[in-house]
């Protein structure tokens, strides 16, 4: 591949992480719920918080096993998780797709199990168990 084909094929990557995006999303809208505010003191601090550090895809594709989150979360309806991509590649992460320099927030409002891969926990797999706390 010549060094102009190359630059050409990086300059689409961003259209094609950002459909991806826009589905992952449309995705995770219809199977977690999006909205409320929650009964928590303090609504706007997440339940569960991650952050995705600068240079893990390179770190990943030397070998190393990072290990970011857990292979599986289990939180309850009005819980909320943020996730922080600092890293330049994108990441799916379950559900979620989460590209450069992203945020995600996301308030669990329905009961559930969502999993997919993900690019950053050694067993390429990440599953969000979704409970109803009054159950």
């Amino acid at each position: 591949m010549s060094a102009t084909t190359s630059a050409h094929a990086r300059s689409h990557r961003p259209t094609f992480a950002a459909s991806l995006l826009t589905l992952a999303l449309l995705v995770v809208a219809a199977g977690c719920g999006v909205g409320g505010s929650g009964g928590s003191a303090n609504p706007n601090a997440p339940t569960f918080s991650f952050v995705i550090p600068d240079g893990s895809a390179e770190r990943i594709e030397q070998g190393e096993q990072l290990e970011i989150l857990s292979r599986e979360l289990v939180a309850d309806v009005g819980e909320t998780i943020q996730i922080v991509n600092e890293d330049d590649d994108p990441h799916f992460l379950g559900p979620w797709f989460l590209g450069p320099g992203e945020t995600l927030r996301q308030r669990f409002v329905t009961i559930g199990v969502f999993e997919g891969t993900c690019t950053v926990h050694p067993s390429g797999a990440f599953t969000v168990i979704v409970n109803d706390p009054e159950a």
